[in-house]
Parts: structure tokens; C-alpha cells; sequence
């Protein structure tokens, strides 16, 4: 019975991880605003660069947010009602991400979903994530070189600030953000992966 009672706090820690994560901000908020369905737009993918070549750079704004939030609000629920399961709500928040149930498990990257989760574990690393990502953004605008690096910036920057406990959630994370990335990798390699404000594909 004991050993019963001590799987609840876990499972319910991955379950609403899991299904805050999978809340596809980018398809929802591009079909209330009558932009049509996401998953037939550009890469298809669900995140807010892809959001972006709707021409709707509010709800670009709005899916980068929300993504965030959901990694950062999945984490401070399970805290509040079962103290130390946040690291197991912030994993399931980025899978539920990335491999949504509703959507055939065809998620998003995780970029804007791991910087969430870092800001709420340790944020002091989320603000090198952030220095990364948009410094990187804004000098290349190359979106998946400026995620990729801010992503692995996270185990870096927790470990060089002595969090050793969070590094290998975060290097793993960050090696699904890379393999998410393999398409647009292959196209770094080809010198076609399209920068921002140009026509686009991942």
C-alpha cells in the first residue's frame, strides 16, 4: 500500500506536465485569428517561427509565450501541490511539447518550452539561454542556429554555476531540441536553411 501511495505524487507530476505541455499554442491561436491551420503553413511545425510566416508577428509573440509559460507553469503547479516532482513535470512538459498525443505526436522544437523550464529551475542559466538565443537571433537570423545554441547553453551554464543536479535533465532535453533540429541541420550542411524574413521551410 505504502509503495502505491508513493508513485501517486510521480505520475500526477508527469501527468499534468505532459498535458500542459501538449497544449499546441501556435495551431489554436493561428485558428482563432482565422489564419488557418498551422500544420499546413511553412515547415508546418507548430512553434512561433513557424507562426511567423503567417504575417502575424503578434501571434508569433503570443505562441513564443504561452510555449514558455506552459514549461514554467507545468513546473510551479507540481511544486505546489507535490514539492519535489517539478523536475519530472518540467521533462513531461517539453515531451508533451514536442510529441503531442492530439496532433499524432507532431510537436514543436521545445526552444521556447526549455527556456520556460530553465527560468523556473535555475535562472541564472536562463539568462544566459536568453542572451544566447537572442543575441544569436538577432546576428545570424538563422532561428535553429540561434536554438540550438541557446539550448546547450543550459546544461553549460547550470554546470558552470555548480548545478550538477540539473544537468543531465538539461542535457537531454537539449540533445531533443538537437535531434528536432536534424532537418534543419541538413540544410545548415547544405547552405540552404533559410534566415528570418526570408522564405522559409523549418
Amino acid at each position: 500500500m505504502q509503495t502505491e501511495i508513493l508513485w501517486v505524487a510521480p505520475a500526477a507530476a508527469l501527468a499534468i506536465g505532459y498535458l500542459l505541455g501538449s497544449i499546441p499554442f501556435g495551431v489554436l491561436l493561428t485558428r482563432m485569428a482565422g489564419a488557418g491551420d498551422l500544420r499546413t503553413i511553412g515547415s508546418g511545425n507548430i512553434g512561433a517561427t513557424n507562426v511567423l510566416r503567417t504575417g502575424r508577428k503578434g501571434l508569433a509573440a503570443a505562441t513564443l509565450l504561452l510555449d514558455a509559460l506552459k514549461g514554467a507553469v507545468a513546473i510551479l503547479i507540481v511544486e505546489a501541490i507535490a514539492p519535489g516532482n517539478g523536475v519530472l513535470a518540467a521533462a513531461a512538459a517539453f515531451i508533451g511539447h514536442c510529441y503531442p498525443v492530439w496532433l499524432r505526436f507532431r510537436g514543436g522544437k521545445g526552444v521556447a518550452t526549455l527556456m520556460g523550464i530553465v527560468l523556473v529551475l535555475h535562472w541564472p542559466s536562463a539568462v544566459i539561454y536568453a542572451v544566447v538565443w537572442l543575441g544569436l537571433l538577432g546576428l545570424l537570423r538563422i532561428s535553429s542556429v540561434a536554438g540550438l545554441a541557446a539550448a546547450f547553453s543550459a546544461p553549460v551554464g547550470a554546470a558552470a554555476m555548480g548545478r550538477f543536479d540539473l544537468v543531465l535533465l538539461l542535457l537531454a532535453l537539449a540533445l531533443i531540441v538537437l535531434w528536432k533540429h536534424r532537418q534543419n541541420i541538413e540544410r545548415l550542411m547544405n547552405g540552404t536553411e533559410p534566415r528570418i524574413g526570408a522564405a522559409q521551410r523549418g
